[in-house]
C-alpha cells in the first residue's frame, strides 16, 4: 500500500497534536535567533526544517516540468528522512520534499507534552529526543549513503548547520505547508537555486 508521501501527498498533522502546537511568545520566540535560549528542543510540538548540501552543491536530482525528479541519492535522502521512525518513536511525520540540494520538512516530535501554558520550564528533565539529535542521525545516515552510491570518500554532504523554526500557530503551519508542497514548482526563484534569477525574498508564513 502506498504511503501518502510516495503519492506526493503531504501527510496532515496527527489529530492527537492538533490542538498542541505551541502557542507564539514574543519574547521567547524572538526572530534573529537561530536557536532559542531556554526553549526545549525536545517537546511535543511542530518544526519546520530546511538543511542545505554543502556548497549547495546539486546532488539530489533536477527539476523539470514543476517536479523534482530524484537521483539515486535523492531517494537515499528521502528514504533516510522516513526511516528515523525505526530511530525515534517519538517522530512522525508532515510535509516533506526533498530538492536538488537541500530539504523542507515539518518535523513533529511527540516525544513530551508541552508543559502547562505551552511554555518550557527552563531546567526541566527530559528523556526525549532534541530536534538537533534527530538532524544529526538524519545527516549522518543519509550522507554515508549518499556518498557511497556517488563513489565519494567521505566528503561532506550536508552543511555543518541547518534551519529550524518552532511551527507558532495552524495558519503557520498550513503557509509551510503550501511552500514545501509547491517548492519543485518555484524552483527558479529558490533561493537555495544557484541558478535563479530572481528569488524570493519573503516567506509566506511570514
Amino acid at each position: 500500500m502506498l504511503r501518502p508521501y510516495d503519492r506526493n501527498i503531504p501527510p496532515r498533522v496527527p489529530p492527537k497534536l492538533a490542538g498542541e502546537i505551541m502557542a507564539f511568545d514574543p519574547v521567547l520566540h524572538h526572530r534573529q535567533s537561530f536557536r532559542w535560549k531556554g526553549f526545549d528542543y525536545s517537546s511535543r510540538g511542530l518544526y519546520f526544517i530546511t538543511a542545505c548540501t554543502s556548497g549547495r552543491e546539486l546532488l539530489f536530482g533536477e527539476v523539470a516540468n514543476g517536479r523534482c525528479q530524484l537521483s539515486p541519492a535523492g531517494q537515499a535522502v528521502r528514504a533516510a528522512w522516513y526511516g528515523l521512525q525505526e530511530r525515534f518513536a517519538e517522530v512522525q511525520f508532515d510535509a516533506f520534499v526533498v530538492m536538488p540540494n537541500h530539504m523542507h520538512a515539518i518535523l513533529v516530535n511527540v516525544g513530551t507534552g508541552l508543559p502547562a501554558g505551552g511554555r518550557f520550564i527552563q531546567g526541566a528533565a527530559s528523556s526525549a529526543p532534541t530536534v538537533g539529535r534527530i538532524m544529526r542521525a538524519f545527516k549522518s545516515v543519509s550522507a554515508i549513503e549518499v556518498n557511497r552510491l556517488l563513489g565519494r570518500n567521505g566528503q561532506p554532504v550536508w552543511q555543518r548547520n541547518y534551519y529550524e523554526r518552532v511551527v507558532r500557530n495552524h495558519s503557520e503551519a498550513e503557509a509551510i505547508r503550501r511552500y514545501i508542497g509547491e517548492n519543485p514548482a518555484r524552483w527558479e526563484l529558490d533561493p537555495e537555486n544557484p541558478n535563479a534569477k530572481s528569488v524570493e525574498t519573503r516567506m509566506p508564513w511570514e
